[in-house]
């Protein structure tokens, strides 16, 4: 016990000496919100994948979707690491950096204001995350309730209080540059502490071959009666595996909070070296926690599904650990929970306050001002999130727990597309994005509320927020074309960053000489 409280004091400490270390920088919107676009690489990627992967991966989806699909859920890992993270960068990273900056957009909806000359869709946008984040937000303590009685003998509300009270201290008072830097430590631990407790479970199998083989050897007739089916290559239900893929994915690139670590990025080189990192970390962390997760029949005689439900399977894989590998879980968990909160957070005060409030409903608001609201909503998300999650924990409301899928289905179906053609494409129209908003959230609240109406496949909030992405993908050029043109002027004023002449040394980029 006295390790694991001494881990925990030090974690703390560091985290509150960075936020208040930071504090000179966040003292204008552009430092409070994006670092004042000087965040360098290692530092960007690790916020990238902190913020990509919380708790509910590795308690929850980890847990959850090895039970289902065996070791073939490593698939998901994968999917995150080419498509979530080395994709996302590839095709996003540069030219949100260089539009966002010529349109001087601090926010996802701020760019969707000045990319198509509409002020309605950024007030459609900032609701639509804000309605969507709140729950998402509330959903990262539920990993910690498990691990917390596991390790501890304090009651989970006083330590999601901690946890929340201590994220928002040092996310007001050093804003992005505290969150990028405490990311970038969160990001080691999560690193060091993934490969450690991999390396723990399988020991105590026999080994890798070992639990391999005795994983081949478990059947599910309520699954299938196909022997090995948990420890092949797809899985007993490759489909569905398919779109736990593709939202959780493909749906970091219409994420605002994730989006918006590329608007602070430093420079070119920075883009390239992250681009490298944020791959790599990706591949460690989400391959291993979906790999990890996917040996959790092994622990079937241990562990009531019925009774106890998913999130039991990480928790009881884990229990019989030595105490110092616990430590490092329950620090991996917070890690996990806390860069992703703050995150969300700083992403949910700054769209209110930037595409709500300002010029709406407080129309004189300078910069400090706005900082100060920022500030202060910072502690309102932090608040109800807490609430929720307890009454959540308090009372056995499990659906809360599943808002999760509906949140990433709503805002990435809804803002994937239009921010992606935005960034491309000079034909994307309003009533496109406009069709884009108003499917996706009708959708996944439908999918929410009237679920056993939906198709069979598409019952789920994962496989329905999948479908909503790809059906993004396909509504806003549809519409566009039959649609009125947007403004010539609007989109080429737009695209003129692309088109600006810079000098560069001879060895970054070839030139010709003049006879």
């Amino acid at each position: 016990m006295f390790i694991k409280i001494a881990l925990l004091v030090v974690f703390f400490g560091v985290m509150l000496f960075i936020g208040f270390k930071c504090r000179s920088q966040s003292m204008d919107v552009n430092g409070f919100v994006l670092g004042g676009r000087s965040v360098g690489p290692w530092v960007t990627a690790f916020a990238y994948g902190t913020s990509y992967f919380s708790a509910v991966i590795f308690v929850g989806y980890a847990g959850q979707f090895g039970w289902k699909y065996g070791i073939a859920t490593t698939w998901v890992g994968i999917g995150n690491a080419l498509l979530g993270s080395l994709l996302a960068w590839v095709v996003l990273g540069r030219r949100t950096r260089i539009m966002t900056q010529h349109l001087d957009s601090a926010t996802m909806p701020q760019f969707f204001e000045a990319r198509f000359g509409s002020t309605a869709l950024k007030i459609a946008a900032s609701i639509i995350t804000f309605i969507f984040l709140i729950p998402y937000t509330a959903s990262l303590y539920n990993g910690l309730s498990r691990l917390f009685g596991m390790a501890f003998s304090i009651d989970y509300s006083i330590c999601v209080i901690v946890m929340a009270v201590l994220t928002g201290i040092y996310v007001i008072a050093g804003g992005y540059m505290a969150t990028a830097i405490n990311d970038f430590i969160q990001g080691i631990i999560m690193l060091v502490g993934i490969v450690a407790v991999i390396g723990a479970v399988l020991n105590s199998q026999g080994g890798f071959m070992a639990a391999l083989d005795g994983l081949a050897q478990i059947t599910d007739e309520t699954v299938t009666t196909t022997p090995g089916i948990f420890a092949s290559f797809f899985g007993p239900d490759p489909l569905n595996l398919l779109g736990v893929v593709i939202l959780t994915s493909l749906g970091t690139w219409g994420l605002p909070q994730m989006v918006q670590k590329f608007y602070a990025i430093k420079s070119e080189k920075s883009i390239s070296t992250g681009t490298i990192v944020s791959t790599f970390f990706a591949v460690v962390v989400a391959g291993g926690c979906y790999f990890l997760g996917g040996f959790g029949r092994l622990f079937s005689s241990q562990i009531d599904i019925a009774a106890n439900g998913y999130d039991s399977i990480i928790p009881t894989m884990l229990s019989g650990l030595p105490d110092f590998l616990i430590a490092i879980v329950v620090i991996l968990v917070l890690s996990a929970s806390m860069s992703t909160l703050s995150s969300l957070v700083l992403t949910s005060s700054s769209t209110m306050t930037l595409d709500l409030l300002k010029k709406h409903v407080i129309k004189d608001m300078d910069e400090k001002k706005q900082v100060l609201i920022m500030r202060l909503l910072i502690v309102v998300f932090i608040a109800i999130s807490v609430v929720i999650a307890i009454i959540q924990y308090k009372s056995n409301i499990t659906f809360i727990a599943q808002l999760m899928g509906v949140s990433w289905g709503a805002l990435a179906g809804a803002f994937l597309a239009p921010f992606l053609y935005g960034l491309y494409w000079k034909g994307a129209s309003k009533a496109g994005v406009w069709c884009s908003f108003l499917f996706s959230t009708v959708v996944m609240l439908a999918n929410m509320i009237v679920r056993p109406m939906f198709p069979a496949l598409l019952q789920s909030p994962i496989n329905a927020g999948a479908f909503c992405m790809i059906a993004g993908l396909i509504i806003v050029p549809v519409v566009s074309m039959f649609t009125p043109k947007p403004d010539k002027e609007i989109v080429e004023g737009s695209f003129a960053c692309y088109s600006e002449k810079v000098l560069v040394p001879q060895s970054s980029q070839l030139g010709e000489k003049e006879n």
